[in-house]
């Protein structure tokens, strides 16, 4: 790859490598647990597997454990932005990656709800500061030229995180476990310790790239919060928040939910054909699998495209156009009563918008900060999103637990999202433009 004439450098090839891997990873601790919720809660509660008060119990507790791990993003955001702002952005990384690495991995040998818990609550402090500190590494690493598709791709690791999640499940649930549900998904669970290798990566790129400027940090954490509302960055600050409120609610309810809805219908379709025990569990995990393939899919291709939207329209004009695109999804996706099958699919083009709108956050959230608070900023801003977004699983979670058809009621449940994405359309002529803006460097 040529950047600005020349080639990418060993340094920053390698800086580039890691702020992927990092992210993709961070998908990937985050949601293992979505994927095996239907077989953990009930096996930690005592509750027979499949049964009324099984479906209910993770329907219930996948919005309360999916909640609390984005209130933990967001302390571990800003604690970790702040962080990077003072010890340097390869440095703040490498804690993040070990942080959820190990929480995860220790959740594999939880004995009780209570224990996982813990472990998740660990694992969310690392996850919630590796997307800002990555995406701040990576905007004032590359050319600026390049910056965009760089933000974007870093964006495309989330897809693929997701998808090795699935992948992971499926394998180890589906196929090689498919007689062991109770214990299957410690075996998946423990997978979340990958993420360690990459610290090796990090440990070989050196120096950091962008060294802490003497003003980073001075003001000390709270000192700093405060700058992000003074007169100067409120604008910036409150634009950011906005659409990572929105986006952040939106994408959680549905992605958390997902699995749940894919394993349900897979259930019902077992139900009807007569399977039971091991075949019944593979049709399950093989559902779910192909909705998150379809999510995937269409969550990497709408991470690419932000950048020719961005540029033609601006940063304004392009959240308009995947917002409103994705309120359409959400309706026609989860809205009709669809054939199980065409449902899975229809997740592409909720992937396309919902998930594939995150592909701008990498390169519009370091645009509104100057350096020596872009760390903070950034990851102040997206997780706040999360805190936000806490809410909507806990209440998609609570409505399906109630309902005699838990799955049907996470459909409709998701079908009143749409208002959120509705509203964001109606902010978006608020938000500051940042078309025109380069990040400024730090002097190495």
């Amino acid at each position: 790859m040529l950047l600005n004439g020349r080639a990418l450098t060993g340094l920053e090839w390698r800086l580039l490598a890691a702020a992927w891997l990092g992210w993709g990873f961070d998908i990937f601790d985050a949601l293992l647990f979505n994927f095996v919720a239907p077989n953990c809660i009930p096996t930690l509660l005592g509750l027979p597997l499949g049964s009324a008060a099984a479906r209910a119990a993770t329907a219930q507790w996948t919005g309360i454990l999916t909640a609390l791990l984005l209130v933990g993003w967001a302390i571990g955001g800003a604690v970790f932005g702040h962080l990077a702002d003072r010890i340097g952005r390869r440095r703040a990384l490498m804690l993040t990656i070990t942080v959820y690495a190990l929480g995860t991995g220790a959740s594999a040998f939880a004995p009780s709800l209570g224990a996982l818990i813990a472990c998740r609550i660990v694992a969310s402090f690392g996850i919630g500061g590796e997307f800002a500190t990555g995406a701040t590494l990576i905007a004032e690493t590359v050319p600026e030229s390049r910056r965009l598709i760089a933000g974007a791709f870093l964006q495309t690791a989330s897809p693929l995180g997701l998808f090795l999640a699935t992948f992971v499940t499926w394998l180890v649930a589906g196929r090689l476990m498919p007689d062991a549900p109770s214990l299957s998904w410690r075996y998946v669970l423990a997978t979340g310790l990958l993420p360690a290798l990459v610290v090796l990566l990090l440990r070989a790129s050196g120096s950091d790239a962008a060294r802490p400027s003497p003003a980073a940090g001075r003001a000390g954490l709270w000192g700093s919060l405060r700058q992000l509302f003074g007169p100067a960055l409120r604008p910036a600050t409150l634009s950011a928040i906005s659409m990572a409120v929105l986006g952040l609610f939106t994408w959680w309810s549905c992605n958390a939910f997902l699995p749940t809805i894919a394993a349900g219908l897979g259930s019902r379709a077992a139900a009807a054909g007569g399977l039971s025990g091991g075949p019944a569990v593979a049709l399950a995990e093989s559902w779910k699998a192909t909705a998150a393939t379809w999510f995937n899919v269409g969550g990497l291709v709408g991470a690419l495209l932000t950048v020719p939207l961005a540029t033609r329209f601006g940063r304004r004009g392009m959240f308009a156009i995947y917002y409103s695109a994705g309120a359409a999804a959400l309706l026609l996706a989860f809205g009709p009563a669809w054939p199980a099958p065409v449902t899975l699919r229809l997740t592409f083009l909720v992937g396309l918008t919902i998930y594939g709108l995150f592909g701008a956050f990498a390169y519009y959230l370091p645009e509104l900060f100057p350096p020596e608070i872009r760390g903070l900023g950034s990851g102040f801003a997206f997780n706040v999103g999360r805190l936000g977004a806490a809410f909507g699983p806990f209440l998609v979670g609570a409505y399906s637990s109630r309902q005699l058809d838990p799955t049907a009621g996470a459909l409709r449940a998701l079908t009143w999202i749409a208002v959120l994405p509705i509203a964001a359309v109606l902010l978006t002529p608020f938000i500051v433009e940042t078309r025109a803006v380069a990040p400024a460097r730090r002097a190495p």
